[in-house]
């Protein structure tokens, strides 16, 4: 467990963040820009101490201002990965290396296997002014990985970065998620990179730290919609590949009690998936649908009916998980919606956001 509790001023800037985020994983600090995210991560690495609070990492407390414990950053064993990837421009990418794990605590993870995973192999004997963007992120990371921490700080590491080098780098992220336990806090604005690498979402605004959860539970958040605007609401939802038509590319992904269809390559049963459901692309129904091209039908629940300025959203229980609606307010009369009424959620598309997180014991 990462919990945080810290009370910072910084001029006209009040800073009065709490959260409690499970380990390993990765925690998205996400919000808008001045929200107070960058302050965090740096209370956290022990580049700043709050004016009151407590930080502690799976036990260890790393920061306690009543306690008077104010442990140095060279003491917390972090990494932290800046949006400039600060190599040394003087020594090439295997001396950068090397110079991390002069500094390192205990071994657990080795150069072979995060140059491996990073893909570094072409790029060790380069001086880091040959090297692109995110070829620089990727040898930062793995620098900060090398110091062998105990935590990974990233501070929106791809904002310096076109959307081709970013596309490029998500990749990564999302391999050092899936194939190491260590835990990461994710700085980021953008909601895109939350749904790739996310397991644990932070709302933040104005200083303060409004909602909390996991991922396909924040989906749902009304704090959340807010921030990402109407076009981007919908449910994030977990499934598993339960059959592959190598023929189409027809993928049949089980969520909740139903089935959905995804077209999808290289995929293998057994799969887990994260899925964005956007709620603009659902039909509500109060009858079973037929004769109709959509091919994704699911049978659920309505749970909440949330008005949403001209329209309405729809909270629907597809079971263990749930999918959200927008609606006109006329539909909702027509249909005449209320909770606890069974219906029909016509899927008209569906978006893979990465396979789910499965952490490494």
């Amino acid at each position: 467990m990462l919990s945080v509790t810290a009370v910072k001023q910084l001029g006209s800037f009040r800073l009065d963040v709490r959260f409690d985020a499970p380990t390993p994983g990765v925690v998205a600090l996400f919000g808008r820009s001045g929200s107070g995210k960058s302050t965090v991560v740096n209370m956290i690495a022990g580049l700043l101490t709050p004016d009151s609070g407590r930080v502690a990492l799976d036990g260890k407390i790393l920061v306690d201002t009543q306690a008077r414990v104010d442990l140095p950053p060279e003491r917390r064993h972090i990494g932290y990965v800046f949006q400039d990837a600060r190599l040394f421009p003087h020594l090439n990418v295997a001396a950068n290396l090397k110079y991390a794990q002069k500094r390192a605590g205990t071994p657990y993870v080795s150069e072979e296997e995060v140059v491996g995973l990073l893909s570094l192999e072409s790029l060790l004997a380069r001086r880091t002014h040959q090297l692109s963007g995110g070829e620089r992120q990727r040898v930062a990371i793995a620098r900060a990985l090398l110091s062998q921490p105990r935590l990974l700080l990233l501070d929106e590491p791809l904002a310096g970065l076109d959307d081709v080098r970013r596309d490029e780098l998500l990749p990564y992220l999302e391999t050092l998620r899936d194939h190491l336990a260590i835990p990461m806090v994710f700085v980021t604005h953008r909601f895109d990179e939350v749904l790739r690498l996310a397991t644990h979402i932070v709302l933040m605004e104005a200083g303060t730290t409004i909602a909390e959860g996991n991922v396909g539970h924040m989906s749902l958040n009304a704090h959340l919609r807010a921030l990402i605007g109407v076009d981007e609401v919908g449910a994030i939802i977990e499934g598993t590949v339960i059959d592959v038509d190598p023929a189409t590319h027809l993928t049949k992904v089980r969520v909740g009690h139903g089935e959905l269809h995804v077209t999808s390559d290289g995929l293998t049963r057994g799969t887990m998936l994260r899925i964005q459901v956007l709620a603009r692309d659902i039909i509500v129904s109060t009858e079973f649908p037929q004769h109709l091209s959509v091919r994704n039908k699911l049978a659920g629940v309505v749970t909440s009916l949330d008005g949403d300025g001209d329209s309405d959203l729809v909270t629907i229980d597809i079971g263990a998980t749930s999918i959200m609606a927008r609606i006109t307010k006329a539909a909702t009369q027509e249909l005449a919606l209320r909770v606890g009424m069974p219906v029909w959620a016509l899927v008209k598309a569906v978006s893979l956001r990465g396979r789910s997180f499965n952490a490494k014991a």
